[in-house]
């Protein structure tokens, strides 16, 4: 007895949606921006926040006042209690997704702290679901604040490298950034921007200005300011052609950086 599949007419009928020919076809369409005036901004959980008050609230200041002429989308990492509780969960030896849901109740903590802090600027704490409202909130004059971390949870991708996740607050940022079409997408440090080695422990680092993703990744660097993820996502990238990272500890960097003025480094989709 023949069985025939039954089908809804269409023009991916019967399409495995993994042939090469298919997805080529959709290589060049346009996608739509769903807010191309959106800065995304994100706050590091070990760069900035861990740091407290003399480095967190100048910036909130910053921030608020930014806010009357800039549209944005402030975004958490987490810090120093990620690094503990990946810590305990590495010896243990918990499975990669396990780590990924347990960092992640971090990054969920400092969007709430930093969103009270910015109250005062009618800052709003969100959640993953809420990014479709986004037109609607930045209308009424808010400043959204949501955790980095991308929702990959117990389905987290195994890590090439180790067991640590390799899908972080710094690749929450960038995917928040390429699904809603923003503008920018920026990455607040305790450094001045990329360097050739760690600056805090190598005084001859040399700061890279601009660099592509892919010369990035060619380098190979023992270590990375950001997570490697995002220049290997940035090369597939349809929307965000840019990633930069500035001096969250320094006064007036981020307005620089919004203003487009050269300030730390950029790392270019090509």
């Amino acid at each position: 007895m023949s069985h025939g599949r039954h089908e809804i007419a269409n023009k991916l009928q019967g399409e495995s949606l993994v042939r090469k020919g298919l997805l080529s076809r959709y290589e060049s369409q346009a996608q739509m921006r769903l807010v191309p005036d959106l800065n995304v901004v994100k706050i590091g959980g070990h760069g900035i926040i861990d740091y407290g008050k003399d480095v967190l609230l100048p910036l909130i200041r910053e921030i608020g006042e930014l806010s009357q002429h800039h549209r944005m989308l402030i975004v958490t990492g987490g810090g120093v209690r990620v690094r503990h509780i990946l810590d305990i969960g590495l010896d243990l030896g918990m499975p990669t997704g396990v780590l990924a849901e347990l960092a992640g109740k971090v990054s969920e903590q400092n969007a709430i702290m930093v969103s009270i802090l910015l109250s005062p600027y009618h800052g709003v704490r969100i959640h993953t679901g809420d990014l479709l409202e986004l037109p609607m909130l930045l209308n009424l004059g808010v400043i959204p604040v949501m955790h980095g971390t991308p929702p990959y949870g117990l389905y987290e991708q195994p890590s090439p490298l180790g067991m640590i996740p390799p899908h972080r607050t710094d690749t929450g940022a960038f995917l928040i950034a390429e699904v809603l079409g923003a503008r920018s997408c920026i990455l607040l440090k305790n450094v001045d921007g990329l360097f050739t080695k760690d600056p805090v422990s190598n005084p001859d680092a040399e700061l890279i200005p601009d660099i592509s993703a892919q010369e990035l990744l060619d380098r190979d660097m023992e270590d990375l300011v950001l997570e490697r993820r995002v220049p290997e996502m940035l090369l597939h990238a349809k929307n965000i052609d840019s990633v930069r990272i500035i001096n969250g500890h320094t006064p007036g960097t981020l307005t620089k950086a919004l203003r487009g003025e050269t300030t730390g480094s950029i790392i270019r989709r090509a």
